[in-house]
C-alpha cells in the first residue's frame, strides 16, 4: 500500500477487525486544495483486495453469459438477495489478471476463455474501500456453459445462463441490474461490442 505519498501523512494504521474480510483503521492528515494539511482524521477502510470481473461473450453466436447467485449484501440491503451477474473474484497473492479472468470464468461457468480484452480498471468505493476492479470481456463458446457452477467449498451455487445481447443490454436499460460490476460491463460491452465481434469474427 502506497503509506509514502508526499501529499498523505499515514500516522498510524491498524487492524480493527480480521474475519472473512479485514477493515484497516487508519489516522492521517493529507494536503488540502489550499495546500495546508488536514486536521488529523480517523478512516476505517474495508480491504478486500483486488478484484477481476469478466463478461463472458460469444461472438458467433451474439450472446453473453451470465450467473446468478446469492450475495449477502444485497439481502443485508433490503434488496433481493440473488443478483444476476457477471464473473468474478479476487485475486490471490502474485496471481496477474489474465490468470484470475481464466480461472473464473472456467469456476463460475465451466468455459475455456480463449481470448481476453481488457476494459476499465476501477475502484469500487473509494470513501471506505480499498477493493479495484479490472473489467474484461472473455470469448468463450457458449454452447459449453453448465448450467449450475461455482466452488463448493466455497458454498457459490451459481446459476449459469446464456442470453442473447440485445437482451442482457437490454437488462441494463431497463434498470433491473443492481450488480456495480454488472452494470459497468453491460455499459462498456454495448459500447464495444461491434468492435468485439469484428475482431473476434
Amino acid at each position: 500500500m502506497p503509506e509514502d505519498h508526499p501529499d498523505v501523512r499515514i500516522l498510524e494504521r491498524t487492524r480493527a477487525f480480521q474475519g472473512y474480510f479485514a477493515v484497516g483503521r487508519y489516522r492521517l492528515r493529507y494536503r488540502r486544495h489550499d495546500g495546508q494539511w488536514s486536521p488529523e482524521l480517523t478512516r476505517e477502510v474495508f480491504e478486500r483486495g483486488h478484484a477481476v470481473a469478466v463478461l463472458p461473450y460469444d461472438p458467433v453466436r451474439d450472446a453473453v453469459v451470465l450467473i446468478e447467485q446469492f450475495r449477502i449484501g444485497a439481502h443485508v440491503a433490503g434488496r433481493a438477495a440473488w443478483l444476476i451477474e457477471v464473473v468474478a473474484g479476487i485475486a490471490g497473492p502474485g496471481e496477474d489478471n489474465d490468470s484470475v479472468a481464466r480461472r473464473e470464468t472456467l469456476e463460475e461457468t465451466g468455459l475455456a476463455v480463449s481470448d481476453l480484452v481488457a476494459g476499465p480498471d476501477y475502484l469500487v468505493s473509494p470513501g471506505g474501500s480499498s477493493e479495484s476492479v479490472a473489467l474484461f470481456c472473455g470469448r468463450v463458446d457458449s454452447s459449453q456453459a453448465l448450467p449450475f457452477a461455482g466452488q463448493a467449498d466455497e458454498g457459490e451455487d451459481i446459476r449459469v445462463f446464456v442470453e442473447p445481447a440485445n437482451q442482457a443490454i437490454a437488462r441494463l436499460h431497463a434498470g433491473t441490474l443492481s450488480n456495480a460490476f454488472t452494470i459497468i460491463a453491460l455499459g462498456w460491452f454495448e459500447r464495444e461490442r461491434e468492435q468485439l465481434r469484428r475482431m473476434w469474427s
